[in-house]
């Protein structure tokens, strides 16, 4: 169990670091978009060095920033307000975080299940973005795999909260 659960934790922590560089680069793409717009209206329209597709670009790597960043920090980020658990007993505590972690899980598999089928409809129709024409199959099948990771990573950790006491953060 742990050796799984330490490939899981090091597949997530890549993935996590992976969103925290897509959070960088949707960054430099929003400066430089508003640099070269400004430097257009500056020049009327004599410098033209817009960024094409520069709105799909940011949105994308919105997209899998937060669905790369969630599978690591399923069970470190949980806020827990102890005026509803402060009298229950720590083996109930546990659980309670536990269901809730779970649910993480469910919802990373319902998703999961939905990049699947978006993945097979949109190689039937060919469907591509509409500035840069990247096929959107791409998207859908890393969306996918993101997703599943979440509901995996929710999964063992709330096996290792039920079964092994408190998970390790």
């Amino acid at each position: 169990m742990k050796v799984i659960a330490r490939i899981i934790e090091r597949i997530t922590h890549g993935m996590h670091l992976l969103g925290g560089v897509f959070l960088i680069a949707m960054m430099v793409v929003t400066l430089l978009d508003v640099f070269t717009r400004g430097l257009f209206t500056v020049t009327n329209g004599a410098i033209d060095w817009t960024i094409l597709g520069g709105i799909e670009l940011v949105k994308y790597s919105l997209l899998f920033t937060v669905l790369f960043i969630l599978p690591h920090s399923v069970s470190r980020s949980q806020v827990i307000v102890d005026l509803f658990t402060e009298r229950l007993q720590p083996r109930t505590k546990q659980a309670l975080e536990a269901m809730y972690i779970f649910c993480f899980g469910l919802m990373g598999g319902g998703m999961s299940y939905s990049f699947y089928h978006l993945v097979e409809e949109a190689a039937m129709t060919y469907e591509t973005t509409q500035d840069l024409l990247i096929p959107l199959t791409y998207f859908y099948v890393i969306a996918c795999f993101a997703t599943a990771m979440l509901a995996v990573s929710a999964v063992m950790h709330t096996f290792q909260l039920l079964f092994c006491g408190k998970a390790k953060s």
